[in-house]
């Protein structure tokens, strides 16, 4: 084989394996009250962060904190003799342990902090959001939640940016 068609399948076979690696994941998103699907959000890589773009219905208009957090589950759990909805998936992913809430694009607050998820007035999500500390690869086995009410990216005047209940979630594989 000579030079030329050495560096074509070189340049080819390097070229597939980072498509592999930067293949973008689809997580489906899971009503946390009723069960039933609300929909997906895409979550792709480029060199600004990582995008998350949302096609969701049947959600309550208004902003709504939107977080990764630290498990792979959306299952209940029980704190303080309550049953806590999308409880078993921890906390926000906070892999510094910063154990504070922040700006998505802060370097000393979780890392899981994204942007406010917007929902129209017909219940839809679709605008997309940026996190520019995350990559891909670092959020398979972490859920996505989404929160009741809206985040104000601080712990006043209530902790994790006053988002409350926990609505929607989805594990990402």
């Amino acid at each position: 084989m000579n030079k030329t068609k050495t560096l074509l399948f070189t340049a080819l076979a390097l070229g597939l394996s980072h498509q592999v690696l930067a293949q973008d994941l689809t997580v489906k998103m899971t009503d946390l009250q009723t069960g039933k699907p609300v929909g997906t959000i895409e979550l792709s890589q480029n060199k600004y962060g990582v995008v998350f773009t949302p096609e969701l219905a049947d959600l309550t208009p208004g902003m709504h904190g939107f977080h990764i957090h630290q498990n792979a589950s959306c299952a209940s759990s029980e704190k303080d003799g309550k049953v806590v909805l999308g409880g078993a998936a921890g906390g926000h992913y906070d892999p510094e342990h910063t154990n504070k809430h922040g700006f998505p694009w802060t370097d000393d607050n979780h890392k899981g902090d994204l942007p406010a998820l917007f929902v129209s007035a017909n219940g839809l999500a679709t605008n997309p959001v940026l996190a520019p500390r995350l990559t891909l690869k670092e959020l398979k086995g972490h859920a996505i939640m989404i929160h009741a009410g809206g985040d104000n990216h601080s712990d006043m005047p209530k902790a994790l940016g006053g988002g409350g209940a926990r609505v929607a979630c989805g594990v990402i594989q």
